[in-house]
């Protein structure tokens, strides 16, 4: 840890006596830091608001500010720099007034030869704990950054009436209870809720039901102690625990055992548990939400779910629709999908055809976004480069849909104009997806899968530009937005 991809630790050093000051400054220095030294707080409070350092060693006795008071105003500037506090006097009343002013650990002096190791092990321990602070506050900056409602791709009111609901529930307590078909985006809403909340600095523990053996799964909920079952060799928490003060993502909650189930609605209605072989009552605080594809209504019905859990879970439901109801969002999520690959991929595919998204459009998406996702990754990473092809588009995505708009009176015997019969064809189609938006051509174009100017070009071609006209507001209605 002295180095770093930018260079050495900083470390500052901060003692009246200039003995020991010297002292650390010449142990740290030898052992690869960058030391600084400060004779009093003042100077170090400088220091600090300035940036750079890595960990602050204090003396606890110094004229005006103590050594304690100098952690809490430095926690206070910079949450996550490590502090170490000095003591020539080996109180233990000090040493625990430092740790909860928020030092990082305490050492006495004096730093004889005997001493120097253990020096510089806590220092290295020090910085390390430090950065490890940094990173995790980082990662879950990102998280949080990740699942921001405008960060959710898709334009159509569909959606916007989910997150409208997401946004309204989300800094409650309430349990939630997430439906949905396989793929169509459950944990993603769920980890908006979380991460929207006012428990959002606080765990998010995801628990797949369906992918944990029945015979597991308690002991993965409600943890275990020692001896409780073959191969318990240690206490171990369960996700219960872990989750405590945060949020439970209980996936496919449908396929819990009914006798889990029980067990899952005590918790629900008392807010306690024991751990599996424990008699020790354990209280949490923890908001549950759960997801699943299946119709519990009906598992209701076929004894298979309990009636009076579904009622605890289903106090705030949400319904995420499948893309086949939300066909406009699919080029947003595809062009979306596209920059994330080319990014992690290294692949540089500069478009989808208008013709190909076309055939995106009219797919009826039984594995929803996420059999999006993984086409659109295929193709990507096929095609290496250039645009997206109707050629590079798997069989089944070219064939038309049962139900497909396709004419259905035999030919005359005295044929026909085929061109006009399309054109026929594509004028109504345009005028089907104007009229469905309200005359708003760039979610018409968005409808038809096309870009706006291939829209605009055709409405021209087709004189049918007196027609849009015919609402003036057509033109300038504002497209949908994500609600922030």
């Amino acid at each position: 840890m002295k180095e770093t991809l930018l260079g050495k630790s900083n470390v500052l050093i901060v003692d009246d006596e200039e003995l020991y000051r010297r002292a650390l400054e010449r142990i740290l220095s030898r052992s690869g830091y960058e030391v600084s030294t400060a004779r009093e707080a003042r100077g170090a409070l400088e220091a600090v608001a300035s940036g750079g350092l890595d960990l602050v060693l204090a003396d606890i006795r110094m004229p005006g500010l103590n050594g304690i008071e100098l952690v809490r105003q430095i926690r206070e500037i910079q949450p996550d720099l490590p502090c170490i506090v000095i003591t020539g006097y080996g109180s233990a009343e000090n040493s625990v007034e430092a740790l909860r002013a928020g030092a990082y650990w305490y050492m006495q002096k004096p730093f004889d030869e005997g001493h120097l190791d253990v020096v510089r092990r806590l220092v290295e321990q020090a910085i390390e704990h430090g950065k490890l602070k940094v990173e995790n506050r980082m990662l879950h900056h990102q998280l949080r950054s990740r699942y921001r409602f405008q960060n959710i791709v898709g334009q159509s009111s569909a959606l916007h009436r989910v997150l409208a609901q997401v946004e309204k529930i989300a800094d409650t307590d309430s349990t939630v209870l997430i439906t949905g078909e396989s793929g169509t985006g459950k944990e993603l809403i769920a980890r908006a809720v979380h991460y929207n909340s006012r428990r959002a600095d606080r765990p998010l523990v995801t628990v797949n039901c369906g992918a944990i053996p029945e015979e597991l799964l308690e002991s993965e909920l409600f943890g275990h102690v020692r001896g409780a079952f073959t191969n318990a060799v240690a206490d171990r928490e369960g996700r219960f625990a872990l989750a405590d003060s945060g949020t439970l993502f209980l996936d496919e909650i449908g396929d819990m055992s009914p006798n889990l189930q029980v067990k899952l609605l005590r918790v629900l209605q008392e807010r306690s548990f024991e751990p599996v072989g424990s008699s020790k009552t354990i209280h949490v605080n923890v908001r549950v939400i759960a997801a699943t594809n299946q119709n519990l209504e009906q598992a209701i019905q076929h004894k298979r779910f309990r009636e009076d859990l579904y009622y605890r879970l289903n106090v705030i439901p949400l319904e995420i629709p499948p893309l086949r109801e939300r066909r406009e969002d699919v080029p947003l999520l595809a062009e979306a999908f596209l920059a994330r690959i080319n990014k992690e991929k290294g692949t540089r595919i500069t478009g989808i055809s208008d013709e190909t998204m076309s055939f995106l459009c009219a797919h009826p998406w039984p594995g929803n976004v996420r059999e999006l996702e993984n086409l659109i990754e295929r193709l990507s990473v096929l095609r290496e480069s250039g645009r997206i092809e109707v050629s590079d588009l798997p069989r089944n995505l070219m064939r038309p849909e049962p139900g497909a708009m396709l004419p259905t009176s035999p030919l005359p015997s005295s044929g026909l104009s085929f061109s006009d019969i399309v054109n026929r064809f594509e004028a109504d189609l345009i005028l089907q997806a104007l009229e469905q938006t309200g005359w708003n051509k760039q979610q018409a174009a968005q409808l038809l899968g096309i870009n706006r100017t291939t829209l605009l070009e055709k409405i021209k071609r087709k004189g049918l530009e007196k027609s849009v006209e015919r609402d003036p507001a057509g033109d300038h209605a504002a497209p949908a937005v994500l609600p922030r």
